[in-house]
């Protein structure tokens, strides 16, 4: 075999070539970030992403508004707990007939 002859060098080069390929899909496969012609990075984006930001920003919305009705109904309670005249004593007083 003639290690100095173009054929070797062009098999050298292909060989590089075709490992360097192995390993890019292998990275992509994976979901590692592949490096692009000029030396940045291409991340791997999820198909399902938007759908998923959707569902999440609708739910987020959603527990606000419980969040916002529940401290509603907590400032009425506070209020009729913490009520004057006596009138506290009377609710505890018809509460307690009712039991």
């Amino acid at each position: 075999m003639n290690f100095g002859g173009t054929g070797f060098v062009l098999a050298i080069i292909a060989l590089s070539i075709g490992g360097w390929m192995f390993t890019t899909w292998i990275r992509a496969k994976h979901g590692y970030p592949v490096e692009n012609e000029w030396g940045g990075t291409v991340h791997r984006t999820d198909p399902d992403a938007d759908r998923k930001i959707k569902l999440l920003t609708d739910d987020n919305a959603k527990l606000a508004s419980q969040i916002g009705r529940l401290e509603e109904r907590i400032s009425v309670l506070e209020r009729i707990a913490t009520e004057n005249n006596g009138q506290a004593a009377q609710l505890a007083d018809q509460i307690d007939r009712l039991r």
